[in-house]
């Protein structure tokens, strides 16, 4: 089998990204689980964001995808297929801009000036949630036969919590994790094969 993959070096890379975004994909499930008890305060959407900034929009928006076809099922508020759907694409979207800002931005550029770097992935997990939060909603109102403006006013201090805790959580953990998926990942690149 060693033999096979100094052979094929890049079936063992791919072998060994597939497993890092399973970690990934664990990891959103199990922090779900683990913040139930806090209304709308989620680290999933940073992990997704940052799996897109590291590993590009496709694989960002897969790991936002693949944790709400698990989570979304085994929804402890319960499952429902139009709000399943709704939020596994929206999830999607933390991904595809992550990958987005990653190809707009370098990090090297503003090694010298953190708090840059820290507002403008604050600026995005906010922009990105208040997104998030607004399509979920219409979604949610149209599923339940709400008024859409009943339903976007009674879900605003939901979202008053969602946006505001990942705009600290993106502006303070983004650049730390960044920096560690990459030396991960690059880790696996220079693996001997």
């Amino acid at each position: 089998m060693f033999i096979y993959w100094m052979v094929h070096p890049s079936i063992m890379l791919k072998s060994k990204k597939a497993s890092l975004i399973a970690v990934l994909v664990a990891a959103c499930i199990g922090s779900n689980y683990a913040l139930l008890g806090v209304a709308n305060f989620k680290v999933m959407d940073l992990l997704v964001f940052v799996s897109g900034f590291v590993f590009g929009s496709t694989v960002g928006a897969s790991i936002g995808v693949l944790t709400w076809m698990v989570y979304g099922v085994l929804n402890p508020y319960g499952f429902v297929p139009q709000i399943w759907i709704v939020t596994m694409l929206s999830e999607a979207i933390y991904g595809i801009m992550g990958g987005f800002l990653a190809k707009s931005i370098s990090l090297a550029d503003y090694s010298n000036s953190r708090v840059v770097v820290r507002v403008l992935f604050g600026a995005a997990g906010f922009l990105l949630t208040f997104i998030y939060d607004l399509v979920t909603n219409v979604a949610f109102a149209l599923t339940f036969g709400i008024p859409i403006m009943a339903a976007l006013i009674s879900g605003i201090p939901f979202a008053i919590i969602h946006e505001l805790s990942n705009l600290i959580l993106f502006g303070v953990c983004s650049p730390p994790l960044i920096s560690i998926l990459e030396k991960s990942y690059r880790g696996f690149e220079s693996w001997p094969l």
